[in-house]
């Protein structure tokens, strides 16, 4: 206890530089602004398809209204049709007139079409987000929505005749993937970028490629992260370090070290600062209007490496508080019960946000994904076991969401579509070094129709993205391997 203490005094005094603020909740749900168009460019209008709720049973014929974009302007009689997939939010417009597959749709006169998921953004199958509403969220639903679709716009826009190739990246890979294997009369090949093939409860993996991503930038840097959790568990022994915590990483409200959720939450939340930097590293983001993106590997490492910070933990608040300033939150909201009542709530106009309610139950019933700290190989500390996570599925949809219900599910998942066992041709698997996701990914070729596009140095979706003059040559070659992969596939 004298060692915590004298800690606590030396953490007081080189803190006090700092001048960190109290403010507001951190979280705010809103989307960031829309970003600027190329002049004269201009985003098509959302249209809207009449969908079937559930197409597992043939007597229930309600239908609900999905939203989609369209782009024809590249097309040519006797083009393909490339077909975007929604994920866990909001359809973006503009992907329909930026982004890599943008030139290939120029080079192949294709037919652009965009589809937004069930239960996210606009799309609405039900009158809110209720826990029995929610049966008919899955991602076996939404690949029966992309079939449905995909024979009404066949039908509609005389494509019938087209070869359909389907893009998705993170989860809408997986369901370009899947969407391959389960009907591969509708779609001829696809591309499913970083995709999360197998679905795993447990993926502590996930902090140890983070861990690895920040060692390309000296091993110093995961070793002053790893202090700066150890320093903040002694601060938690004391109120005077609750205090400390409370003011320096400028929480909305006085730190209970005795809280163990709200503990868990914080130290869940600062890991998550430097996590997605990690996974987004330098990705050409902007376009979709991002905040941050300049923010870097180099950047966290630069801070946490930085002597002059004082100590490691000094550092790590510093970090807090430039994700903060940069999302224009004054403070953040670390309370385990105000992220779980923003989750329980079941109106549309409050599950607008990316990952919300919507993407929590899927992962509570299909994937888990969890991204705990239960490895030892991570410098991120202990303190977000999976029952962390499990306490939340439980706590936002009731205790019946348990991990034994989730062990089904995830079983049920992988028996679906395989695994990393799918058997698919004329897919490819893009995936980035950089980017944790891919140890749940196609790293390696499965046959010679099914091949992996391992791109060192690059993280999540970063093939995507529209290219840059600073993007590695190895990006640049994968985005050119990926057009030839489907400039061959519509030869066939």
């Amino acid at each position: 206890m004298h060692r915590a203490v004298a800690l606590l005094l030396v953490l007081i005094w080189v803190s006090s530089s700092l001048g960190l603020r109290l403010g507001r909740k951190r979280h705010s749900g809103l989307l960031p602004p829309p970003p600027p168009l190329p002049q004269g460019t201009k985003l098509p209008p959302e249209q809207w398809f009449t969908q079937t709720l559930d197409h597992f049973n043939p007597t229930d014929i309600r239908t609900w209204q999905q939203r989609y974009f369209t782009n024809a302007s590249f097309y040519k009689p006797g083009g393909p049709v490339f077909l975007m997939i929604g994920g866990e939010g909001p359809a973006n417009p503009i992907w329909l007139v930026e982004g890599a597959w943008i030139s290939y749709a120029k080079r192949v006169n294709a037919y652009l079409l965009s589809l937004e998921h069930r239960f996210y953004g606009k799309s609405h199958p039900t009158e809110d987000a209720s826990v029995g509403n929610l049966i008919y969220l899955s991602s076996e639903q939404a690949l029966a929505d992309l079939a449905t679709f995909t024979m009404g716009m066949q039908e509609t826009l005389g494509l019938k005749e087209n070869k359909w190739i389907a893009f998705g990246g993170s989860y809408p890979g997986s369901l370009a993937a899947w969407y391959r294997m389960k009907y591969p009369h509708l779609v001829h090949g696809a591309v499913a970028t970083s995709a999360p093939i197998v679905a795993q409860i447990n993926f502590k993996e996930y902090l140890e490629v983070v861990r690895d991503s920040l060692a390309t930038k000296g091993e110093k840097c995961n070793s002053e992260i790893r202090e700066a959790n150890r320093q903040l568990h002694l601060l938690l022994q004391h109120q005077v370090g609750w205090r400390i915590i409370t003011k320096h990483f400028r929480l909305c409200t006085p730190l209970d070290g005795k809280n163990k959720l709200d503990v868990a939450n914080l130290f869940s939340v600062l890991a998550g600062n430097v996590e997605e930097v990690v996974q987004y590293n330098k990705d050409n983001r902007e376009f979709e209007g991002v905040k941050g993106t300049n923010v870097t590997i180099e950047t966290i490492c630069g801070i946490m490496m930085n002597q002059s910070q004082g100590s490691p933990v000094t550092s790590y608040a510093t970090i807090n508080s430039m994700i903060l300033d940069i999302q224009g939150e004054k403070c953040l909201d670390h309370t385990y019960n105000s992220m779980i009542n923003e989750l329980q709530d079941t109106s549309w106009e409050n599950n607008t946000d990316v990952g919300g309610r919507s993407w929590i139950y899927q992962t509570c019933t299909e994937f888990g994904f969890y991204q705990s700290s239960d490895s030892e190989n991570q410098p991120f500390g202990d303190e977000f076991p999976l029952e962390f996570f499990i306490h939340q599925c439980q706590d936002i949809f009731g205790p019946r969401f348990s991990l034994s219900l989730l062990e089904s599910g995830v079983k049920r998942t992988n028996t679906l579509y395989g695994g990393r066992n799918l058997k698919v041709t004329r897919v490819v698997f893009p995936n980035g070094s950089i980017d944790p996701w891919h140890a749940l990914g196609i790293t390696d070729d499965l046959s010679a129709e099914a091949k992996a596009i391992f791109i060192n140095g690059t993280a999540h979706c970063a093939i995507m993205y529209p290219a840059s003059t600073s993007d590695p040559p190895q990006l640049t070659q994968a985005r050119e391997q990926v057009f030839h992969l489907i400039n061959h596939w519509l030869q066939d």
